[in-house]
Parts: C-alpha cells; structure tokens; sequence
C-alpha cells in the first residue's frame, strides 16, 4: 500500500488513489489535515512514546542510542505521578488543546519542519527532531491506517509513500541544511514503519495535481506559499508531458526559500501585538525600548530566539526594564508573555487574524490569556504592511526561478499553498505578470494530491521495485 504524505509546516495531510481518482484520508476527525504540532509533558517523554511505537527490528538498536532519555523518562513518569501507560504526549489538535490548557508547564513545538535543516544543529538536537518528526510521523501512519481499516479498503501496513519536501529547507546552508533535513526525515520514516521512501519538490507535486487538468501544453509557474516555505518552480506540463518516467527535461527553474505562513504570523503579532506589550515605547530617561526581547517572543520558528527568550537572563532582563519603562503596565504583559511561555498563543492570535483578513476589512483579536479586557483590532492595512517584506521575498523567488530558464516566460501561474489564500499575496502574485493569466489551486490539498499521482508512478507496479523508481526520482530531483 502506497501513499502520498505532506509532512507539511502548518498541516499534515494523507493521500491515497481511489481509482483514477485522489483521496485525502480524514487525519483530525472529519478533517482531511492534522495540526503541524506536538506537546509533551517533558522532552524526555518523546523518546520513550517513539520507542512504543516503534517496529519490533528496530527497538533494539533505538534503546541503546537513546538510552539515556529513555531513562530519564522513567524517572520523570515517577516525578509527575503518571502511569506507566498514561498518555503524556499529544499530536495534532489534541497537542493544542494540552499547551493551551498548560502552556507553562510542558515542551510544545509548532511546525517542527520549519526547524529542518537548521545550521549549528547540535547532535543532541538532531535526534530531539528526529524523534519529534518520528512521533508524528508513528501517529499519522496508525491514523491512515485505522481509517482504511475501518471503511474495510485495507487490512495491513502502508509500506510505500512519497513526502514532500521543499526545494530548499531553509534560507541559509544550501544543500548541506537541504541534506541534513532530509535525512532527519528519512531516519524518521524508517521508524515510523515505511520500508521504502522516496522525495518530490512540494511544488511539483502541486503542478502535477494541476497538469491533470490540462489538455495542452503550457509551460507552467508554480507558485507554492506554503505555512514554512515558498517554492517557485517553472515546468514544462501537460498530455504530451505527464506520462513521462523521466520529468527531468521538462523542469526549467526553480527556487525556495523559508518564507511562508509562519513568517506572516510572525510579522502580524510584532506589528499589531507587541505595541500593547511596551513595544516602541520608552523608558524614562527618554530611551526607547530594545525590540529584540519582543522578537525572541513571538519567533516560534527560530530555534536559538525561543532558547534565549525562555531563559532566566531574559527574565530579569525584561523585569530590568520594567522598573525603568514609562509604561510598565505594558511591560508587565511581556514579562507574563515570558513566564507562562506565551508566544505560541500570541502567533496563533495573529495567525486567526490572518485567516479572518481573507473575509473582512478589520477584525477584533482578543488576547484575553494576558489580560481578560485586552482586545486589539488588527486592519488589512496592517497586515499588508506587516508582510510587505515577505512579499518582496515571494516576488524575489519568482523572478528567481524564471532567471534560470533563458529567457522562457511562463504560459501560466499557478498559486498554490494556504498561505497563498490570502487576498494581499494573491494580489501580489497577479500584479507581478499582469499578462499572465493566474490559475489558483486547493489551497491545501494540491501538495498532497501530486504527491499522492507520484507515488502511484513509482510504487504501483507488482511487485515493487524500489531501487529503480526511486532512481527516477533521484533524476528529478538532480534536474535542480
């Protein structure tokens, strides 16, 4: 049994071929898409759920690498009074719901993939994110496969899938991040129980869901603003392209870049937020307030910001500048931001906004979890100004992709990814090329769909022959 997997920055999503036709499996009750997140009541936690989900051949060679946290994990059952088959770590809405109810209290993280491929990793690290990723990973395959099971479509293991990963990780490191993140998540998968792995660009899998739909020839740009990165590839799609084993002559540009969803979020609860926390006031000597303990805040997708903000040194700091702000009620907000480990609520605030922005002129974001009367109205005028440097970014890939294709002009622009929803991005992307007609995809699903069409190429024969379609697939990628 094959699949297509979106190991994705802000959702996760599943699909299989139902036919000729593609499905996306119900991950998160009737929902298609599980929350890119994960709760533990301690780190150390992690390791021990990944080693009761893990296949049987692999437990052995797992405890002896992570020896150490799985003992402290028993240890830590014993100092929490939990029971030894108590759950204590959470995926998805349920990990939510758990940070929200105790948001001081346990190890949260939100789009852990946004983390891939970051540099000055050190080894400890890598194998905290290759268990976080494996975890995840464990309970979306047991999800897919209790919900085939129960529509009576497959009784077993899904052993084959496609993952989608974007071009490049992140903005720094080049290949060595891109390799890196790879391998955390092939590591991953093998412990998740997949026997065979194979990769796809997020998006091309995007343009083949599109490249279905076509009935001649067009050289296509995808546009694919995702919740962690945005990817722009130009291909060459259509009938007389789409039955190809080898799409490697039919790629002609490509970029990437970590800018998505994420940075937008980001970018909204510095401007609209961080203002009612002392952000661009003074002290009283007339000195204006630092803006890096509000950035280290709200920067839930920087590794070393969360480090330092959560430390003690970022505690006295911000109550250093309480004594001294012209406004300390507003510093107050920051210090409670800082002690109850807020931000992620605060992103969360800003990234409900974002959504909201789609449908109205303003909205009214309460952030009642620092102070019950404390609401901010949030305008799309701030929210496109907010963004303007994430845009210019978008814009910059764009011309990036097509600088690599001598002089070939794209036919088509198709936009996908659910940051993409966004009427400010939409409109950036259409001003971009005003005489190129847009083409607006699933949001959500068309990753997932393309991913989903490749792993049928690669992994539908009987029986399968790995080493030789992930050759395929090999090529592909090499095209970039």
């Amino acid at each position: 049994m094959f699949i297509g997997f979106d190991y994705g920055s802000a959702n996760c999503a599943v699909g299989m071929m139902q036919g000729a036709e593609v499905r996306l499996l119900p991950l998160s009750g009737d929902s298609d898409y599980l929350p890119s997140t994960l709760y533990a009541m301690d780190r150390e936690l992690i390791a021990e759920a990944v080693f009761h989900g893990l296949p049987a051949e692999l437990k052995a060679e797992y405890a002896g690498k992570r020896a150490a946290q799985l003992s402290r994990a028993r240890m830590v059952r014993h100092e929490l009074d939990l029971g030894a088959d108590e759950q204590a770590v959470f995926v998805g809405e349920a990990a939510v719901q758990a940070y929200l109810e105790l948001p001081e209290e346990g190890f949260y993280v939100r789009s852990p993939k946004s983390f891939l491929g970051a540099t000055g990793l050190r080894p400890e690290q890598i194998a905290l994110f290759e268990d976080i990723v494996t975890l995840m990973m464990q309970h979306i395959k047991t999800l897919a496969e209790a919900r085939l099971a129960e529509a009576g479509e497959m009784a077993g293991a899904i052993s084959y899938a496609v993952i989608g990963r974007p071009v490049n990780f992140q903005g720094i490191g080049g290949e060595e991040s891109n390799r890196q993140a790879e391998a955390i998540l092939r590591v991953a998968a093998s412990r998740a129980g997949f026997s065979e792995v194979a990769f796809l660009f997020e998006p091309l899998a995007a343009g083949m869901d599109y490249e279905a739909s076509l009935v001649e020839d067009k050289t296509v740009l995808v546009v694919d603003v995702g919740g962690g990165t945005t990817d722009c590839s130009l291909v060459k799609m259509g009938p007389g392209h789409r039955h190809k084993a080898d799409r490697s002559a039919d790629f002609l540009g490509h970029s990437g870049q970590r800018i998505g969803g994420n940075d937008l979020d980001i970018a909204l609860a510095m401007q609209a937020f961080m203002p009612r926390l002392g952000l661009g006031s003074q002290t009283r000597s007339g000195k204006p307030m630092p803006s890096k303990p509000f950035w280290n805040a709200v920067a839930v997708n920087d590794i070393s910001a969360q480090r330092e903000f959560a430390a003690l040194s970022s505690r006295k700091l911000i109550q250093a500048l309480l004594e001294e702000a012209e406004t300390p009620e507003r510093l107050s907000l920051l210090l409670k931001v800082q002690r109850e480990q807020l931000g992620y609520q605060l992103v969360r605030s800003a990234e409900r906004a974002k959504i909201d922005l789609s449908d109205a002129a303003s909205v009214a974001s309460s952030l009642g979890y620092l102070d019950p009367e404390l609401r901010v109205e949030v305008s799309r005028g701030q929210f496109e100004a907010a963004i303007e440097t994430s845009l210019a970014r978008v814009e910059a890939l764009m011309h990036q992709a097509l600088a690599q294709a001598d002089g070939q002009a794209p036919e088509v622009i198709y936009v996908t990814g659910g940051t993409a929803k966004s009427p400010a991005i939409y409109a950036r992307i259409a001003a971009i090329y005003p005489e190129t007609p847009v083409v607006v995809g699933d949001h959500f699903g068309s990753v997932t769909a393309g991913l989903t069409l490749w792993a049928q190429k690669l992994f539908a024969a009987t029986p399968v022959t790995p080493a030789a379609n992930l050759a395929v697939t090999k090529a592909t990628s090499e095209a970039y």
